[in-house]
C-alpha cells in the first residue's frame, strides 16, 4: 500500500502502524494500532478494529472492518464493510463531497492491484498454501496503514 508502514507488532493479533493520506489539500500522517477482534478461517471472515489520531493533533479515528471472502468463477471477491467516525479538524476535512468514501475507494482499488500484482509475481508453490492466510496477511498490512491511527510522538 502506497504510504502505509508497518512499525510493530505487540502480539499475534495486534499491530501498530502508520499511512500518509492527503484529504484535498490537506495532508495528514495517521499512526495506530490494529487488532484482528474475530477471525473464522471456515467462514472466511475477519474483523478488525483500528484507532488512531494524525501525527500533528488534528484529530483522531476509530474504525471497525469487517471483510468477507467469497469464491467466484474469476478467483474470491473480496467484500469490507468498514464503519468509520473522524473526530477534530481531521473529520472536517472530508465532510464535503463525498471526499472520505473517494479516498477510501482509491485506497481499495491501490490494495487490490497490490495484492493482484505480488500475487501474480509469487512462482507456482508445490506445497498447499492457505490463499485465505496470505490473503489476510495482506490485508491486515493495509489495515494497519489505513485504517489504525494512534497517536505517535513526532
Amino acid at each position: 500500500m502506497p504510504g502505509a508502514r508497518l512499525t510493530g507488532t505487540l502480539d499475534d493479533r495486534t499491530y501498530k502502524g502508520e499511512i500518509d493520506v492527503r484529504l484535498g489539500p490537506v495532508a495528514l500522517t495517521f499512526s495506530g494500532t490494529v487488532r484482528f477482534e474475530e477471525v473464522d478461517d471456515v467462514a472466511h471472515t475477519a474483523r478488525v478494529k483500528a484507532v488512531g489520531t494524525d501525527a500533528k493533533g488534528r484529530g483522531g479515528a476509530n474504525a471497525i472492518a469487517a471483510f468477507r471472502l467469497e469464491a467466484i468463477p474469476s478467483g474470491t471477491l473480496v467484500k469490507i464493510r468498514t464503519d468509520l467516525n473522524l473526530s477534530g479538524a481531521v473529520g472536517q476535512y472530508g465532510r464535503g463531497a463525498g471526499m472520505i468514501e473517494a479516498v477510501a475507494a482509491q485506497l481499495i482499488k491501490q490494495f487490490a492491484e497490490a495484492l493482484r500484482a505480488r500475487i501474480a509475481a509469487e512462482p507456482a508453490v508445490i506445497r498447499p498454501i492457505s490463499g485465505f492466510a496470505v490473503l489476510f496477511r495482506a490485508l491486515w498490512r493495509w489495515i494497519v496503514g489505513v485504517m489504525a491511527p494512534a497517536s505517535r510522538p513526532r
